[in-house]
């Protein structure tokens, strides 16, 4: 294994040859341009604790601030269980006044996934509910297995998603259907969550990682400036009104026409070989 101060390098988008934990929870393992963000919690089922939570965020800090990462996957080492959530038996042990310490620890670790600059996908697999499933839902696109069973139960325990749930389901699928999920708070299989679009691409059992690996090489393939440029405009976008959105496409345009990235692609195409991205 390597130290955690180590550069990581692999061979393909299935195997790695380096990985850096951060902390005993979080495992990060690079295949070349692609970053694996991995939950290894697997006697909890990736309950997401105290301690996973601080892990989480600062492996996100790390991905974040590394340019040689153009596309996160979000995997479980656990084979029946992508995150069960919040670690209720550690909250069952809570005052109010540790529950109110743990809570800007928790958030760090969903805002963390959510903010990462580069395209991020989430491989799902088995039980993926509550924050586990706000995990998910704070990738740009989710690639599910047909073992998984998703949902944000939170109100059946007497709160609310915590971890962008009420944000993040509704520019899914709708205020109306994301309302009824989370009043009912109703597991959803599969080929259900698929039809609601709760899940972008559907695939075999056991093949979630594998497919979103690859989907995440295909993706990698492009330019890491235009990669984050575009994030960054589909996100600012969301919400404003046509107008205000097209500014914000324009000002994410402008801060990549003069890069070298669009300078290599434009001289890639025209002399058709594969483009080497310079990064900047």
């Amino acid at each position: 294994m390597a130290e955690q101060g180590d550069e990581l390098r692999s061979g393909d988008e299935g195997r790695s040859e380096g990985e850096r934990r951060f902390g005993e929870f979080v495992v990060v393992r690079r295949h070349e341009h692609v970053a694996e963000l991995a939950l290894d919690r697997p006697k909890a089922m990736n309950a997401v604790s105290t301690e996973m939570a601080r892990s989480l965020a600062g492996a996100c800090a790390a991905l974040a601030a590394d340019p040689g990462v153009r596309v996160v996957v979000l995997t479980s080492t656990h084979e029946r269980a992508f995150c069960v959530g919040a670690d209720l038996k550690e909250r069952n042990s809570f005052t109010d006044a540790d529950l109110m310490r743990q809570r800007p620890v928790a958030r760090a670790a969903y805002t963390g996934v959510l903010e990462l600059p580069m395209p991020t996908v989430a491989a799902v697999h088995g039980f993926a509910l509550g924050g586990g499933f706000e995990l998910a839902l704070s990738c740009d696109l989710i690639v599910a297995d047909r073992t998984a069973v998703l949902g944000l139960p939170e109100v059946s325990v007497g709160v609310i998603p915590g971890g962008g749930g009420t944000q993040l389901l509704p520019r899914r699928v709708g205020a109306a259907r994301a309302a009824e999920l989370i009043f009912s708070a109703r597991r959803l299989e599969a080929a259900e969550a698929r039809e609601l679009g709760l899940v972008d691409e559907l695939v075999d059992a056991g093949r979630d990682r594998a497919e979103a690996l690859a989907l995440a090489a295909r993706v990698a393939a492009n330019s890491p400036v235009g990669l984050r440029a575009a994030k960054r405009a589909l996100r600012l976008g969301q919400g404003l009104d046509l107008r205000a959105g097209l500014e914000v496409e324009d000002a994410a345009w402008r801060s990549v026409a003069f890069s070298g990235d669009r300078a290599e692609g434009v001289a890639a195409f025209n002399e058709k070989r594969k483009p080497q991205w310079p990064g900047q």
